[in-house]
């Protein structure tokens, strides 16, 4: 690090950028979403790391974090005090520029000490942090700067090596991936090496492992010194190496010392010079090129003029969220694909797509529609001949979930075309279109084939129904009726239902009008049995039937009239009449059912499994928000939909607000979320905003006029 000089200039101002992204001022309070991943050009599966922006715990220090990897932060020395951590600051963080992958702020340590900050995820196994230390006073400063790392090491105490060649620092970093990747053979890479380089000079370095003691459970550290200026106790770690550099700088009024430290993550085989060699160019890379690249990705998202700066913040952190979800061809992935999450990545939301993941298209395909249609087309590459599309999809894994009995296979709920549809409604590729409905058509058949056991026109979830239906756990008719392979419900029918108008409207704009008769009449035919059967007049709802005898008892007398939020997906398919919808509107308007603070719960509140932080028997799913939101806006209600849809984005901004990422579920009742963060549907958010403010969209674009 020695080689490498201290650069030394005066403050400069930036030049301004036109996005909104680009020209921040948030602080801590506001509805930003702040984790980032590597860009889509520059990911990859087996090594990928994520991190996010720590600067809303006051005992913490401002520092860019990871859940299973590297972390940074800087502490400033001005006389005799340190500072680090968010409290002692004399000015919090305020973020100026946040992208999917890249990330400016500043604060000030000191009354007149300036830090401006730039951190890049630059590749899944590489990223940069720059620091540019200004002294904004009217006197010379002499500043001590410390620049920190550290990675929690979960097994064994591990020890940092200086390499005298590059003048830089390794040790060994592991990855451990859960029980479901260990389950699924996901080929994540476990044993690493990360590799540091510096373009500061420092005076000197410590390295050191911090490790609890085991009688006190204080960590035992180099010198006290240490302990007392960067209180690494606060980390809570069970393990970990760390780094701190020392640097004393003086700098005149308006001057500013700027250097970067850049990170390399390898697998443990490669040559300790070729992982530093590899790193060595980052430190030349130039942010303003990174963020020119962002600004043109997100330059095709609709403009919003938005009176209301909460929501324009969630508007544009959903598609920080969605890009940073996308991953570039790998493996059996011909095309670009998605995970659920980056960051934290977690196995059940790193395996591949899913179809109820894919909603999520409805809204990304305004920023990305080529990648949007590439990730519909990973499920048409894997689709079998017979027209089965696994359960899940990803570059390593084809998740069929055999169920046990009759070998049948799993498959996601039949949203396949109805996303297709929508879509090719925003890109208006014809190439894309022929793909879809060609596969489409076989998955179609397929379904409707395998799940209508007593071929009376009503289908049924197959295989492993609690995972095909989407609602895995917590259901109230799974868990004290039955199980969801028994029943004809209002969900999956609705769904073909929709598929099959979806394929309709495809072979219109193919010009294939004999074949689009043929679906709409289907549609047709599955609406009026659902209206029929389904529908229960005395209540004013929609329930499951028991296929044996299609009632709505099954084990004990009208079980199945369990109120839950399928019994509005009619209203989505466009299967109620107006005077069913009429009737379903009491229920949805009703403050003890339906109408609760934050959006649509999934059982009415007025059953005792009713838990509105439960998971499947109460929550607020957002993209089903969204499904009903849209449904109550083609039915007229659009006053409904308006205030729901203001209800789910409170509750969505109170949780950026406080903790900065999306949540999987969020309460219905309180400002609570649920189980999984940085979760992919939770983007559709975006495409509600759209459709609340519809002049930010051309009319074509949301209601689907097709150009011949």
């Amino acid at each position: 690090m020695r080689k490498l000089l201290l650069l030394l200039l005066l403050t400069s101002s930036c030049p301004g950028f036109s996005q909104f992204l680009s020209n921040l001022q948030a602080t801590k309070n506001d509805a930003l979403f702040t984790t980032y991943a590597a860009p889509l050009s520059r990911s990859f599966y087996k090594l990928d790391q994520g991190y996010s922006l720590m600067f809303n715990d006051s005992e913490s220090g401002v520092e860019i974090i990871s859940s299973d990897g590297p972390n940074f932060g800087l502490a400033v020395g001005l006389g005799n005090a340190t500072r680090f951590r968010l409290k002692e600051l004399f000015k919090e963080p305020v973020i100026t520029t946040s992208y999917s992958d890249i990330l400016k702020y500043n604060y000030f340590p000191f009354k007149e000490v300036c830090i401006d900050v730039c951190f890049d995820v630059y590749s899944s196994g590489s990223a940069f942090i720059e620091y540019s230390v200004s002294n904004t006073g009217k006197f010379e400063k002499e500043i001590t700067l410390m620049p920190y790392h550290f990675y929690p090491a979960a097994d064994s105490v591990i020890s940092l090596e200086h390499d005298n060649l590059s003048d830089g620092y390794y040790y060994p970093l592991s990855k451990n991936p859960d029980s479901w990747m260990k389950k699924h053979n996901i080929p994540i890479q476990t044993s690493l090496r990360a590799h540091l380089l510096s373009g500061l000079i420092f005076d000197s370095v410590v390295s050191f492992n911090y490790r609890p003691s085991s009688k006190t459970g204080k960590p035992l550290l180099a010198t006290d010194d240490i302990r007392r200026s960067l209180q690494l106790k606060k980390m809570a770690l069970p393990n970990a190496v760390a780094m701190i550099g020392f640097r004393t700088i003086r700098l005149k009024p308006g001057e500013s010392a700027v250097f970067r430290i850049v990170l390399g993550i390898e697998d443990v085989g490669c040559r300790i010079q070729d992982g530093f060699g590899k790193i060595k160019p980052l430190l030349q890379v130039d942010p303003v090129n990174i963020i020119s690249e962002d600004e043109k990705t997100y330059s095709k998202i609709p403009l919003i003029k938005f009176t209301d700066r909460d929501k324009e913040m969630l508007y544009w952190s959903c598609f920080s969220l969605m890009r940073q979800c996308m991953m570039p061809a790998e493996g059996k992935c011909r095309t670009n694909y998605y995970v659920f999450s980056r960051e934290p990545k977690w196995g059940w939301g790193y395996g591949g797509q899913v179809f109820h993941e894919s909603l999520s298209m409805l809204a990304y395909v305004y920023m990305d529609p080529v990648s949007a249609m590439n990730s519909q087309r990973v499920f048409m590459q894997r689709q079998t001949a017979d027209g089965y599309i696994n359960y899940r999809t990803g570059p390593y894994l084809d998740e069929t979930i055999p169920y046990d009995g009759n070998g049948a296979l799993t498959t996601s709920a039949p949203w396949f075309n109805y996303i297709n549809w929508e879509v090719y409604k925003i890109t208006r590729d014809r190439k894309f279109l022929q793909e879809a409905y060609a596969s489409g058509k076989k998955f179609y058949l397929y379904y409707v084939r395998n799940r209508d056991s007593n071929k009376n026109g009503l289908c049924e979830w197959g295989a492993e129904g609690e995972l095909e239906s989407v609602r895995d756990a917590r259901v109230a008719v799974w868990d004290n009726v039955g199980r969801p392979m028994s029943f004809e419900g209002p969900d999956v029918n609705s769904m073909l239902v929709k598929e099959a108008r979806s394929l309709a409207e495809m072979a219109r704009a193919l010009s294939l009008a004999a074949e689009a008769k043929q679906w709409d009449d289907l549609a047709g035919q599955r609406s009026a049995l659902i209206e029929h059967y389904l529908w229960d007049n005395t209540t004013g709802f929609y329930y499951n039937i028991s296929k044996l005898d299609q009632s709505f008892t099954f084990r004990r007398v009208n079980d199945l009239k369990i109120k839950e939020i399928i019994g509005f997906l009619p209203l989505w398919a466009g299967v109620s009449s107006k005077g069913n919808a009429s009737k379903l509107m009491v229920s949805l308007r009703d403050p003890g059912e339906f109408k609760r603070n934050y959006g649509i719960p999934t059982l009415t509140a007025k059953s005792e499994y009713y838990n509105p932080i439960g998971y499947w028997n109460g929550p607020v799913w957002v993209q089903w928000q969204y499904l009903i939101c849209r449904g109550l806006r083609d039915y007229g209600y659009t006053k409904d939909a308006s205030e729901i849809t203001s209800n789910v984005m409170d509750n969505m901004i109170w949780h950026l607000k406080q903790d900065h990422v999306f949540w999987e579920f969020y309460s219905a009742d309180e400002h609570q979320a649920g189980w999984n963060k940085t979760y992919i549907w939770a983007g559709i958010a975006a495409r509600m905003l759209m459709e609340e403010y519809p002049a930010a969209v051309p009319e074509n674009s949301i209601r689907g006029k097709v150009k011949k």
